[in-house]
């Protein structure tokens, strides 16, 4: 069994490689240019996931493990082991990134139809996804961070897939030098455990942790700087401004990485790095994740353009996710992170469809400058797009909290978690207030959403009769995630449709902290359950009120939008642009940081590089050239060649004396001989 495992990851971890390779090279010569190259590959992953899965069903284990790892560095005493670990939220994490990445490769076919770069979007769907594979199967801190690089590098190709657009480019730097923020404190993190502990392995430092290699403040530094990784990654505040501008890229892409994986990938670093976390980083982590999930939700509510609404309920759904680590409730992070993914990428996908229509209707009457993701162009598509409306319901439903869909199940946890965590430190009551305060926000930006899109008469009437449902391409992940927002699925082999209970709370068990004196996985689970039906009543309460609101607002109009917008004065301004945020980091950081920039490059072009490192050069020109000349003129022409010149001459002079005679070298001897017999008389 253990062999089945390890041939099934690695096939589900190399098979998008091998796509990439393959269309990265010699895409564009295939028939199709490839695309049905990466869709196999993804499918055949999408089986193998698929078979764990069953397996891991069939095995019913909570505590199922395997993990394998090899020497990759030794260098004596600093050694690097990578692997990878295969458990039930590997497992399940593997499933879902092979599901909603075969929905978008599938979904993709006829949306981006006649791309000038279709192969090459195929080759970078394919390395995302083994990027994030490679990240849910790392077993060390060091092939996550690869991975989590490489995912950083392909989500920056797939927003910028039409750099072109100056608006698209700008939006693919801006996500990934956010991200790059974040990782710098992951590489912190990662480097302060090791130096405690020594190995970069999660077991081994767990085992650091439970024996007190590290502690104190440096283990609640080192949590915080593990988690800015999943800040940055989870878009959390305040490094979320890159997400919403992410929708530049194509709307299959936004389903991919902003609903189901890449974001995923932060808040999947949270739940394993759970057990080193220490009180104080975990109440950090939930007031990161409860602000963020509060404040995202007040931006989405006044947002018109259908993909921004859908980004910001993204941050905000991530932030619940975050905020259930925080307080405890890891699990429930993680079961949430399951459903939103399904409901999610639906979402986004149904938005693509809507989009894709609006866009072949404006094309067919020469109208290149009505935006098709605005909703106040919209309406009336409920008859159009039958399926595309039923569909995104199900999922605004889920979204929202009502009861019968997944995300009640997932959101009622994690509301529930956080109550009873503010019960027992009743100096956090502030974390309720955001999760529950979020939870009736999202419930009216998400209903608005679908009143403003398919109800009502047509805002474009010239436009009307050119809508249509997409293409089978399309709509099938649209039924296939749809249906799979249903809680039956989650809760099987029961059908209570108010509890958790089931195959995932089954296998899923949370476990103890390693950090000496936290409180017990069974204590959090217990205060968690006594707070299950004040949560879920409080949960339906809000829903209710979001939903009415909504419906009063945008379906029956018996509530002007515009009147509530001006009552609110200078909120509704605030939450329509943002609160600012783009404006105010490029005013108070980037413009100042830029201006930082120019006067350190002035000094090290005009002073350092010019006077400096030039002067020295030019003294050492010149004293090159004195030693040059002496040198040449001393050594070489004065010394050397006078040398030879002295020699020559003396040549040139005994040569005279060489007469060939023999009277001469006659007389020469009697002189020497008369000359030495003076200098001796002397």
């Amino acid at each position: 069994m253990d062999n089945i495992y390890i041939n099934s990851s690695l096939a589900i971890l190399f098979l998008p490689l091998l796509a990439f390779t393959i269309q990265i090279f010699i895409g564009k010569r295939l028939p199709r240019q490839g695309d049905w190259v990466s869709i196999s590959a993804i499918l055949f992953t999408l089986l193998l996931a698929g078979y764990m899965f069953i397996s891991m069903l069939a095995q019913y284990d909570p505590n199922f493990r395997y993990e394998s790892s090899f020497t990759w560095m030794d260098l004596g005493d600093f050694k690097i082991r990578l692997g990878f670990l295969v458990d039930n939220i590997t497992i399940i994490m593997l499933l879902v990134v092979a599901l909603i990445s075969s929905c978008t490769h599938i979904f993709s076919i006829k949306y981006l139809d006649g791309d000038i770069r279709y192969s090459r979007y195929y080759a970078y769907l394919g390395l995302f996804t083994f990027s994030m594979n490679g990240i849910v199967l790392a077993n060390n801190l060091v092939s996550m961070y690869i991975f989590w690089e490489l995912v950083g590098v392909s989500s920056y190709l797939l927003i910028g897939h039409w750099f072109e657009k100056e608006s698209a480019a700008n939006a693919a730097k801006k996500a990934f030098l956010t991200n790059r923020v974040g990782d710098i404190g992951f590489f912190i993190g990662i480097m302060t455990v090791f130096t405690a502990v020594g190995s970069f392995a999660f077991t081994d430092i767990f085992e650091g942790v439970a024996l007190g290699s590290i502690e104190g403040a440096t283990l609640t530094f080192a949590g915080i700087c593990l988690f800015a990784g999943a800040m940055g990654k989870s878009s959390q505040f305040p490094l979320h401004i890159w997400l919403p501008d992410a929708m530049e890229g194509p709307t299959p892409v936004s389903a991919l990485m902003h609903a189901a994986t890449m974001v995923a990938a932060g808040v999947y670093l949270s739940v394993r790095l759970f057990p080193l976390m220490t009180p104080d980083a975990l109440t950090f982590i939930a007031y990161i994740g409860g602000f963020t999930a509060f404040f995202a939700a007040t931006i989405a509510l006044t947002q018109n353009d259908i993909k921004k609404v859908l980004a910001y309920s993204t941050v905000s759904q991530f932030g619940y996710m975050i905020l259930a680590v925080g307080t405890g409730v890891y699990t429930a992070a993680f079961f949430h992170l399951l459903t939103h993914a399904m409901f999610k990428a639906n979402l986004f996908y149904g938005s693509g469809s809507v989009i894709h229509s609006m866009h072949h209707a404006l094309h067919k009457k020469h109208d290149h400058d009505t935006d098709p993701q605005d909703m106040r162009n919209m309406g009336g598509f409920k008859e159009k797009m039958p399926i595309t409306f039923w569909s995104m319901t199900i999922s605004t439903l889920a979204i929202a909290g009502v009861p019968f869909f997944s995300g009640f199940l997932s959101k009622d946890a994690i509301l529930g978690g956080t109550l009873s965590f503010a019960q027992n430190h009743p100096q956090h009551f502030l974390l309720p207030i955001f999760g529950f305060g979020a939870a009736a926000m999202t419930a009216f930006y998400m209903f608005r959403m679908i009143f403003m899109t398919f109800y009502g008469p047509s805002k474009m009437p010239e436009i009307y009769d050119d809508i249509h449902e997409s293409p089978r391409e399309m709509t099938g992940p649209l039924v296939l995630l749809g249906t799979l927002s249903i809680f039956v699925f989650y809760t099987l082999p029961y059908f209570n449709p108010f509890s958790t209970h089931g195959w995932f709370t089954d296998l899923i068990v949370a476990k103890d902290s390693f950090v000496p004196g936290n409180i017990s996985a069974h204590e959090i689970a217990e205060h968690a359950h006594h707070a299950h039906m004040p949560a879920m009543i409080l949960s339906l309460s809000v829903a209710g009120i979001g939903i009415l609101l909504a419906g009063l607002m945008y379906l029956k109009k018996i509530l002007s939008a515009d009147t509530w917008a001006k009552n609110s004065g200078p909120l509704y301004k605030l939450s329509l642009n943002k609160f600012y945020f783009d404006e105010n980091y490029d005013r108070f950081l980037y413009q100042p940081l830029m201006k930082f920039a120019d006067k350190v490059a002035y000094f090290d072009w005009e002073l350092y590089d010019k006077y400096f490192i030039n002067g020295f050069g030019k003294v050492t020109s010149w004293l090159s050239n004195i030693s040059g000349k002496f040198d040449y003129e001393g050594i070489d022409q004065g010394l050397v060649d006078g040398v030879g010149r002295s020699a020559k001459n003396v040549g040139h002079s005994l040569r005279n004396i060489q007469t060939g005679r023999i009277q001469n070298y006659i007389l020469y001897v009697l002189a020497g001989a008369i000359l030495m017999i003076i200098i001796q008389a002397v």
